[in-house]
Formats: structure tokens, C-alpha cells, sequence
């Protein structure tokens, strides 16, 4: 028996994982899978659709009401035209409390001042998705030429915030300037303002609420001109304010590129939990907590064994148990694979059990995570099949 097979029988003897369902339609190409649920707890999962050979696509979604059992029929968000399928720059909806629906997402600028240039929009639904308002800019600042690594969540007072990487700076220096805003009402996005300069231009953001009203941001900064390390900060009076960001941990990761790998992060009643990828101090995927609400952090701590580990994501399930997926590459013969692992924790933070959910003789990639329950997670990934791409999920019950 082949170790990887052993390994999937392991975790199917410790955990029941359900059996791998697809989403996205036949005949296209999908990615970019995303996690999120409505107002009365219904999972819904959303995604890019694509033509074969298309450079862009639309926004498909699907929802449970079953805890992730099953999924309604995917439906297209009409008004999300020429959307750029990048992973780490995923599309996503938040659903609010006056049943306002919001999908944001990238689309190429093609901006002579710099070719890797991307525009965020956002479209919204006043009723539950049945119709969706015309697309607009989430900025509308012609000094803004750049704006891209978006994250949305909704915040204590029903409104819903966004960060996102912008080029509008005051500085010289290399790397974008994090921009935050919120709705007002059914108006859309309002009282854009800088957070911080030098943040890392090529990885995505995180923007967080936890159940104490404390919105909290995670994103990779640029520090003294070559470091590019991971940072927190976090505001306790609904965004008005921001402490200064901290470093989560000292990696002190010296690279002059663009490492496409952002921070991911939650908190239950033990601590905030984070994951993230560095190349400094260690390889791979690390994890650390943080008990004081990002006062201090706890050492870090290396994840998967995998070297190139990349893209994590994290969620709780409850107060009890933390969960972390990610994406490897391995090699089969003469070909590169990918795989998609996992790591259960207390919800303290010691681990329980680390494993694989796929098989190496697979390609999947950038897994997303949420919680269902205080057992249950739901996990949705890429999935390669020869030339096309398509979005699955599947559940894991603890």
C-alpha cells in the first residue's frame, strides 16, 4: 500500500471525511473558492467560473442550509463581468443584517504605470441575490491606479468593512499603502482611510471580527526596506481607531519579491490564532497565538513538514477545537503534484493530529476553511483535471 493511501486511511479511521463533491460546472474552468455564511447561518461557498481558455469569469455562489451537506444550484452573479481568477485575490460576498449581499472582487487595469496593476469592484444584492445592483469601483480616487488583495467581514453595527492594497502613498519606499472602509447603509463604501504604508503589494489581507466586537487585520509588511514579516493590528471602538501594528513573529525574512502567500487568522476564547507562510527562521507554514488580544505572541511553530507548504487558512470549531488547511507541492516520478494538508489543534493550540485530506497522485491548491460546528468543518479547494480546473468541497467531522 502506497504511504499516501495509508495516510488517507488513517485520517478516515480518526475523522469522518466525506467523500469529495464538485460545485462548478462542467465544461468550464473554476477557482478561487471562498467561505462565507448568511446572516441566519447558512454556508455558502463561492468561486470563479470561467470559459475554456477565458482569461476572466464570473462569480458563481451556492448555498447549504444543511451544514454543508448539500449545496442549492450554483447561481452567477450577472453583474460580475471580467473578474481575474487569481487564488490569493479570491472574490468574496458578505451577507448583512438588513439583507443587503455584497461580492467583491479583481479585475485587470492594464495601467502603463504598472503592468501588474488590478481594480477592486463590488456588486450588491437589496434581496437576497434575486437581482444585483451595476458593478462600481470600490474606489473612486483617480490617484488610485492600483487596488488589489481585498478582504471583507461584517462589523458589530451591521455595516461591513474592507481593506485592500492601494498605490496611493506618501512615501518613496517600496510596497502599497493598506486602505480600510465601510458601508453606510445601502450606499455602499465610504470613509476610505491609509491604515499603513510599505505593506507587502503581492500578498493577501486579512480582516477579521471576533465575537467580542474587536476587528482585527493581518497582512505582511515591509519592514526596514527588506524584511517582509507578518503583522497584527486590531481595533476595539468599531474601526475608528487602530493600535499599531505588531509583528507576529521576529521571522526576519530578507526577500526582494513577492511571496503570494497571506496571513490567516482566528480567535475563539483561548486566543487569536494565526498561520502563515516565511521563508525566514524556518520554511513552510508556522503557527502562533496571541492570549492578550496582540499585546504579545507566542513563539512559532512549525506547521507541516513540508518545506513549500503555502496558503493557510484557520478556523475554530467552537472553543475547542482549531483547524488548518494548506497546500504542498509533491513530487510523483518526474512531475510536481500538489496536495492539500491539515492540522487539528486544541483550542488552546497543542496539536491533536496533522495529515493529508487528498492524495498525491492529485493536483489540488488553495483550500479555505470555515467551521460549521463544534465537530464539523467544511473545506473547499482547486482541483486540477488535465486541463481544466474545478471547485469541490468536502466536510470533516471531528
Amino acid at each position: 500500500m502506497k504511504w499516501w493511501i495509508l495516510s488517507i486511511a488513517l485520517l478516515a479511521a480518526c475523522n469522518e471525511v466525506d467523500t469529495e463533491h464538485t460545485l462548478s460546472g462542467k465544461g468550464k474552468d473554476a477557482s478561487c473558492a471562498h467561505i462565507t455564511a448568511t446572516v441566519d447561518g447558512k454556508n455558502v461557498i463561492s468561486w470563479i467560473e470561467a470559459a475554456p481558455d477565458a482569461e476572466t469569469g464570473m462569480i458563481c455562489y451556492a448555498v447549504s442550509d444543511n451544514k454543508g451537506t448539500t449545496f442549492t444550484t450554483p447561481q452567477v452573479i450577472p453583474t460580475s463581468t471580467g473578474v481575474l481568477p487569481h487564488a490569493e485575490n479570491m472574490p468574496k460576498m458578505v451577507f448583512k443584517p438588513d439583507g443587503e449581499v455584497i461580492a467583491m472582487y479583481g479585475v485587470e487595469q492594464n495601467d502603463a504605470r504598472n503592468k501588474y496593476a488590478g481594480r477592486v469592484y463590488y456588486t450588491r444584492s437589496l434581496n437576497g441575490g434575486k437581482t444585483w445592483l451595476p458593478a462600481q469601483p470600490l474606489v473612486g480616487d483617480t490617484g488610485s491606479y492600483d487596488q488589489r488583495y481585498f478582504d471583507m467581514t461584517i462589523l458589530p453595527n451591521g455595516e461591513a468593512a474592507a481593506i485592500w492594497l492601494d498605490n496611493r502613498k506618501h512615501t518613496d519606499d517600496e510596497g502599497s499603502t493598506l486602505y480600510y472602509a465601510v458601508t453606510a447603509g445601502h450606499d455602499g463604501f465610504k470613509q476610505e482611510k491609509p491604515l499603513a504604508e510599505t505593506v507587502c503589494q503581492c500578498c493577501r489581507t486579512a480582516l477579521y471580527t471576533d465575537a467580542q466586537g474587536g476587528i482585527h487585520i493581518a497582512f505582511r509588511d515591509i519592514i526596514n526596506d527588506s524584511i517582509r514579516d507578518m503583522v497584527h493590528m486590531v481595533s476595539t471602538d468599531g474601526g475608528t481607531s487602530f493600535n499599531a501594528f505588531n509583528r507576529i513573529s521576529a521571522d526576519n525574512w530578507v526577500v526582494r519579491g513577492c511571496p503570494h502567500t497571506g496571513p490567516a487568522m482566528v480567535k475563539n476564547n483561548s486566543a487569536m490564532h494565526f498561520a502563515w507562510f516565511t521563508m525566514g527562521g524556518g520554511q513552510g507554514v508556522f503557527y502562533c497565538k496571541s492570549a492578550d488580544n496582540g499585546k504579545t505572541y507566542s513563539q512559532k511553530e512549525p506547521v507541516s513538514t513540508a518545506p513549500m507548504a503555502k496558503h493557510p487558512q484557520i478556523t475554530a470549531l467552537g472553543n475547542e477545537r482549531i483547524v488548518m488547511v494548506w497546500d504542498e507541492p509533491v513530487k510523483v516520478g518526474n512531475i510536481f503534484n500538489s496536495r492539500i494538508g491539515f492540522q487539528t489543534r486544541t483550542g488552546s493550540g497543542r496539536v491533536l493530529k496533522t495529515g493529508l485530506l487528498t492524495a498525491d497522485s492529485l493536483y489540488n491548491t488553495f483550500p479555505v476553511i470555515k467551521g460549521i460546528d463544534d465537530h464539523k468543518a467544511l473545506v473547499a479547494y482547486t482541483k486540477r483535471e488535465g486541463k481544466s480546473e474545478e471547485v469541490v468541497y468536502r466536510l470533516i467531522q471531528l
